[in-house]
């Protein structure tokens, strides 16, 4: 396990919608273990309680907290979507009035069972798109971490060999949630408007393709040529 920075601990509040999922609670215990306060949300607080008191043991501290989604996301700085796709407007709408004024980093992807590795471009052309339609101007819609395999995630001690696309209309907003992915040990890519999310949200079908094909778990994708 990683060293927690205790110059760290003073961080913003990151309410993790969804967070009893593997991306999601992944995502909750790199950030927990580099100091921002943490709340698992899901639809049952039970669950939401119960899977943070599991990340807190593996963390050997009560580093993060369990509520409801509509609770975590009002009690959160920033807020991270992380659910399927086929629950995501429900979602949405559920916390809408709590995310007002916030940034909501949204994880989702257009995936639509059983064909799960073909690409499918929703109605709205981007997830994002239809997060940012659905929440209004007041909220700093983020796209980010589809490509990250949540197989990497769980392991501190793991380092994820994997870049990732951070696409949205307000640079500032951009600047944080880059600094997200840097606490959970990747590296963030500005990779333009949020109109953009649609290429990102794309990649994920096609990367779990191609775990199938060549028999990998968690293929991800590394931007070549930076410095």
């Amino acid at each position: 396990m990683s060293e927690r920075p205790e110059e760290l601990r003073t961080l913003l509040t990151v309410a993790v919608i969804g967070g009893t999922g593997k991306e999601g609670s992944g995502l909750a215990l790199r950030w927990a273990n580099s100091g921002y306060r943490v709340i698992i949300g899901s639809r049952d607080a039970a669950r939401a309680i119960q899977k943070a008191e599991e990340l807190n043991a593996s963390l050997g501290n009560a580093y993060l907290a369990g509520m409801e989604n509509h609770a975590a996301a009002q009690a959160a700085d920033l807020v991270v979507v992380s659910v399927p796709y086929d629950a995501h407007a429900g979602t949405l709408e559920a916390i809408k009035d709590a995310v007002q004024g916030k940034i909501v980093v949204d994880v989702s992807v257009p995936v639509v069972p059983p064909d799960i590795r073909t690409v499918h471009v929703p109605a709205g052309k981007a997830v994002a798109l239809e997060t940012q339609a659905l929440l209004g101007p007041n909220v700093r819609v983020v796209s980010a971490f589809q490509n990250v395999s949540a197989s990497h995630l769980k392991d501190l001690e793991h380092e994820v060999a994997c870049d990732v696309l951070v696409t949205g209309d307000d640079a500032a907003a951009k600047e944080d949630v880059i600094k997200l992915v840097e606490a959970a040990g990747m590296r963030g890519i500005d990779a333009g408007p949020l109109a953009n999310a649609v290429a990102a949200e794309s990649l994920t079908p096609i990367l779990m393709y191609i775990n199938r094909r060549y028999k990998v778990k968690g293929a991800g994708i590394v931007i070549t040529g930076l410095a």
